[in-house]
């Protein structure tokens, strides 16, 4: 050693820093990786993410090939660190020495490259791939042992290395994900893929026409009744029943009955050519179950009925699909009619209004974990039927009471513009 020259070792331990720095920056940068945009990149033949994916594929052969190359770049750096301290300084330079190539180690070898790596994975980790690769297999005798040994150690600790941990997304952290797209995925999409998500959230209870609203078809009736519903129908499909709902016979399109409408003698028979059976769907049914059901039966809709067989309300695909894409229309004023704008800024709601639809097309935030009517959330948040006047503060939103039916609220005001925070609500009544 004292015949090598004193630049020869500085521009060595300045070679062994630089190896340093590289080994702590791989490490980083291949951890830091995204496992799924490098799957994503390893599809398309990228060949330094082939290359990082087949050594993530055993992370502890990969680590031990690190540390083992980081290690003894670090012990030979700090022997050659040891010699030149010697030869310039004597014994007293050795902590001089020690101190110096901590300090450089650190910030050098190790804060800067691991940060850098960090920011940028792919930029750092690519490329080193093509010197891991090949070392690990020059190196792969070694790296054996060192892994033999260390994972020998873990399963004293009763853990077990051969179970990798699970790279799965639970549905939350896939929402998470789609959320913090930002730009890369539009606005508009990053709703419809949140929304997906939400389906097995939500049942047919949720978004179905209920029973009081549906119309249908009662067979009982006159057929100049029955032409005459049919002539001025609004609905394509609608149930067919005998007196009562919950006696369903079937469903009808009202497309095929046009030309009885155009034909100067027909009777119900005529009618009953059309009727095809109907499709029931049990109460609770979550809307992603669901939605595979109307697919696989090719179905558009169906009558949901509770667990004695009675009928509760209408399901159909488009309600379904709204829920994922949202309304079809641009004006949601105009396309909730039991919502009515007021020129003062407010809105008159009839009680029968869906109170996920009211969120959905409105953008308020009323509770969706109790009633599903906007009538059914007043009283149960009164715990009584009011009297019309009476005043309430729901979920923040001003609502005075304008109507009240059949006990039930028939019509209320709500004024969403002066709504208090949530931690502000306030539970307090009045009556005008």
């Amino acid at each position: 050693m004292d015949d090598i020259p004193i630049s020869a070792l500085i521009g060595a331990l300045i070679f062994l820093i630089i190896l340093s720095a590289f080994f702590s920056g791989s490490e980083t940068g291949l951890v830091s990786l995204n496992r799924y945009r490098l799957r994503h990149l390893a599809k398309t033949k990228h060949r330094g993410a082939i290359r990082a994916a087949k050594l993530l594929e055993r992370p502890d052969r990969l680590i031990g090939l690190i540390l083992l190359g980081n290690n003894f770049v670090n012990i030979l750096a700090s022997s050659i660190a040891t010699i030149l301290a010697l030869r310039l300084y004597g014994e007293a330079g050795i902590a001089i020495a020690a101190g110096i190539l901590t300090l450089v180690i650190l910030i050098f070898s190790e804060v800067t490259p691991k940060t850098l790596a960090v920011l940028h994975p792919e930029r750092f980790a690519f490329p080193a791939t093509f010197i891991l690769s090949p070392l690990l297999k020059i190196l792969y005798p070694l790296v054996w042992i060192v892994n033999i040994a260390a994972n020998g150690l873990l399963r004293l600790g009763g853990i077990n290395t051969d179970k990798a941990t699970s790279q799965a997304l639970s549905s939350e952290e896939l929402r998470m994900v789609v959320t913090e797209a930002g730009a890369m995925i539009p606005r508009r999409h990053q709703m419809m893929l949140t929304n997906i998500l939400d389906l097995e959230k939500v049942t047919v209870d949720d978004i179905m026409i209920p029973r009081n609203e549906l119309v249908g078809i009662n067979m009982h009736d006159d057929w100049d009744d029955i032409l005459k519903q049919l002539t001025n129908s609004q609905h394509t499909r609608m149930p067919i029943f005998d007196t009562d709902i919950n006696n369903v016979i079937g469903m009808i399109h009202v497309r095929n009955t046009l030309q009885l409408l155009t034909q100067k003698e027909t009777s119900k028979e005529d009618l009953k050519r059309w009727i095809r059976p109907a499709y029931f769907v049990p109460e609770g049914t979550p809307l992603n179950k669901q939605l595979l059901h109307f697919q696989r039966e090719k179905r558009r809709s169906g009558l949901v009925v509770d667990e004695y067989g009675d009928v509760q309300g209408l399901v159909t695909l488009e309600d379904i699909l709204e829920e994922i894409v949202g309304e079809f229309t641009t004006d949601p004023s105009t396309h909730i009619k039991e919502v009515h704008r007021q020129k003062d800024g407010t809105f008159l709601v009839d009680g029968s209004a869906s109170i996920r639809e009211l969120n959905r097309v409105m953008q308020w935030e009323l509770p969706t974990n109790g009633p599903k009517t906007f009538s059914g959330l007043i009283t149960e948040h009164m715990e009584s039927i009011p009297e019309p006047g009476t005043s309430l503060m729901l979920a923040g939103y001003p609502v005075e009471i304008v109507q009240t039916k059949d006990n039930m609220v028939k019509t209320a005001q709500i004024n969403p513009g002066f709504r208090r925070p949530e931690n502000d609500d306030s539970t307090d009544q009045s009556a005008a």
